[in-house]
């Protein structure tokens, strides 16, 4: 089992999520609770999950007022969540907010979606190449006491080489034989563990296989292959399912 590899649970019903997890929970890491189960099951959809004894990444992207967004990360690390997700926009004092509504640890900040392209910035007001707002966006996370960021494969070594504290989530993973859907900034498992990527969080290439148990196994395969060429770093915080 590759302790790295995520699968993001990108189901409509509870029922669903659950049979995918049971299936595969010999076979990964960890497990994302997505906004469509949040927004259907409610934060039942984070405990239930938990109760399959693998961490729990909340990707509720949550962005509001620090008070808000503090006490909707408390409620989420009552539910079960390791991990809770946040937009970097929305600033240190926010971060910093949802930082101690999960007890220190566990915030991992959004930096840019994969879904933008360098050509989808200028119309936010953005006016920086995406790599350079993602540097951005991970020395906030740094400076308000996140666990760690979400970005592309294409910003993992420019993260790693100015934020060596945080841990690299990274979505947008896609298997060689499997199309982008609606990814713009992507890469291969082995080229995104290769560049330094702690944690892959993978769902339709599993989620959407004819056999998800067999697209896990694969997948972490290739994975644990560069884990062991290149010494990727996995974490040690807490202790190994």
């Amino acid at each position: 089992m590759v302790s790295s590899l995520i699968v993001a649970l990108d189901v409509p019903s509870l029922e669903e999520a659950d049979t995918l997890a049971r299936s595969l929970r010999s076979e990964v890491g960890g497990f994302k609770v997505g906004m469509e189960l949040l927004m259907g099951e409610g934060p039942n959809a984070i405990s239930s999950i938990a109760e399959l004894g693998l961490p729990v990444f909340a990707d509720a992207k949550l962005h509001d007022i620090p008070n808000t967004v503090g006490k909707a990360s408390a409620r989420i690390l009552s539910a079960g969540a390791r991990w809770v997700t946040v937009h970097g926009s929305g600033g240190v004092a926010m971060i910093e907010a949802a930082v101690e509504g999960m007890g220190g640890e566990g915030v991992l900040a959004v930096t840019m979606l994969t879904s933008l392209g360098s050509s989808d910035l200028p119309d936010i007001g953005i006016q920086l190449a995406p790599s350079d707002y993602v540097a951005v966006i991970a020395g906030l996370a740094a400076e308000a006491g996140c666990e760690g960021v979400i970005c592309s494969p294409e910003e993992i070594l420019m993260v790693r080489s100015t934020q060596p504290s945080l841990k690299i989530f990274t979505p947008g993973v896609r298997p060689e034989r499997a199309g982008a859907g609606d990814q713009k900034r992507i890469a291969t498992p082995q080229r995104a563990i290769a560049d330094g990527a702690d944690y892959l969080v993978i769902g339709r290439p599993i989620t959407g296989a004819t056999d998800p148990v067999l697209a896990a196994r694969e997948i972490a395969a290739a994975m644990d292959a560069i884990d062991h060429s290149a010494g990727a770093m996995v974490d040690t915080s807490r202790p190994q399912t």
